[in-house]
């Protein structure tokens, strides 16, 4: 199979959307959650997403199976919050291998099945590492500026565990994503460099930080270029910004990231802004518009949806992103 640094030379690459989004239509509920086998878990577990890994992998198959059906060239592993840091809130912090092993196992599952009908167009599998819910840059308690939730050691035991387990599980690349504290991330890209060199492996990196309001900063307070600067030392496939602000609020960071960085540049904002019911009205073709100026202004080289997108919004990406040559990348050159 061509690697993927081969395929960013010659064309634009297709993340999914969102997980979250296509989970909702199914409407589970807390015993859809549970399944049988955590039936008599002492603690709810609706709104663990990651969980249905286990619980209703048929779901997550179908959803990964639909985003490649778009046209999507990558898929995330349901593994967002898989960390014994985040699944604290469940009290499931002993599950977190197996549901980052399961997450990427479906993933790759459904990949190699599209990669063995489409030789010529090979499917990859992210590992989703998510930010966790603490924060090691800033206090939680606005009495004790200098206190801590968490520290970066913790962080990066945690996030070693799941890197380990996505890999286990056969993801072929690492996604550290929707970074709003760039010591989280560094703890993230430290416990990586460690299991790719106990492995003697080398697993692509994607980077993905996340632009918190109109400042233009992360929610620790960096713009994009002082973010790149940030992790620019790790040797990475790409770097970006997901989430948060809607399509074209999102073009001065990538022109920013576009300009400085010689690694890809990748982009998966959300359906624009969520209206006051938490809901996404922005339509596949109006989101599909404003990404046409990341292609107009070669800013990116990788493309996708976070919140509130669908198959329908990656499809109206794939289209447009054909007709377009990638962004020129460093390593072409070379």
């Amino acid at each position: 199979m061509k690697n993927i640094e081969a395929i960013l030379q010659e064309r634009i690459l297709i993340l999914d959307g969102a997980m979250g989004t296509m989970l909702q239509q199914y409407q589970f509920e807390e015993e859809d959650f549970r399944g049988d086998r955590f039936k008599d878990w002492e603690h709810p577990l609706k709104g663990n997403n990651d969980l249905l890994s286990i619980t209703q992998p048929k779901a997550i198959a179908e959803i990964h199976r639909k985003y490649f059906e778009a046209g999507a060239d990558i898929v995330q592993t349901n593994s967002f919050s898989s960390t014994t840091v985040a699944m604290a809130d469940y009290h499931m912090e002993q599950l977190v291998y197996e549901l980052n092993y399961e997450s990427a196992r479906i993933a790759k599952e459904v990949a190699l099945g599209f990669a063995e009908k489409e030789p010529d167009k090979p499917r990859f599998v992210a590992g989703s590492m998510g930010p966790t819910n603490k924060t090691a840059s800033m206090s939680p308690d606005v009495n004790d500026p200098g206190f801590r939730a968490i520290s970066f050691d913790e962080l990066r035991i945690a996030y070693k565990q799941q890197a380990e387990a996505l890999i286990d599980g056969g993801t072929d690349i690492l996604l550290v994503e929707t970074i709003f504290d760039t010591l989280n991330a560094k703890a993230a890209l430290f416990a990586i460099e460690e299991v790719k060199e106990e492995r003697e492996l080398d697993i692509p990196i994607m980077v993905s930080g996340t632009i918190t309001d109109a400042s233009g900063r992360t929610l620790s307070g960096q713009t994009a270029e002082a973010f790149l600067i940030s992790i620019s030392h790790i040797p990475i496939l790409s770097v970006g910004f997901n989430c948060a602000l809607g399509a074209e609020k999102l073009v001065p960071h990538l022109e920013v990231a576009a300009a400085k960085s010689g690694f890809a540049i990748s982009a998966y904002p959300n359906a624009g802004l969520p209206n006051a019911f938490g809901e996404y009205d922005e339509t596949p073709q109006e989101m599909r518009d404003q990404i046409k100026e990341y292609f107009d202004k070669s800013l990116v080289n990788i493309v996708g949806g976070c919140c509130g997108t669908t198959p329908e919004y990656i499809k109206e990406m794939a289209n447009l992103a054909k007709q377009y040559k990638p962004r020129e990348l460093a390593f072409a050159k070379s």
